[in-house]
């Protein structure tokens, strides 16, 4: 698992959020106080907060073994979270094949990439 793998999660759900905070959509631009914009202000709230883990990923190398498992916990839930929400998309024709992973098995890939 690498912050690249974070970077394009995140870019995939933002652009599916982002026209959503459209006047046309019947929401106040996701600035309102209705239903519409409550809910996609606390979308876009839960994507920029898992997302931001991606700043434990580059600490993880230099940690404490028990700081390490930490963060490779923090890594996974925040994954999971994001990969869950990317799901609601899994027929968008840019959707990837690694937001349906687990975290576990991205960092297989990594490996496997890596030795090739």
């Amino acid at each position: 698992m690498d912050v690249q793998h974070f970077e394009r999660i995140t870019a995939f759900i933002e652009a599916r959020l982002t026209p959503l905070f459209d006047a046309g959509t019947g929401s106040e631009n996701g600035f309102g106080m209705d239903d519409t914009s409550r809910a996609l202000r606390a979308l876009r709230n839960s994507v920029l907060e898992a997302s931001a883990v991606k700043g434990l990923i580059e600490k993880r190398e230099s940690a404490e073994p028990a700081t390490r498992r930490v963060i490779d916990q923090s890594v996974e839930h925040n994954w999971d979270v994001l990969r869950g929400i990317a799901r609601q998309w899994e027929d968008h024709a840019d959707f990837r094949r690694e937001f349906k992973r687990h975290a576990w098995e991205l960092d297989g890939a990594a490996t496997a990439g890596a030795s090739s």
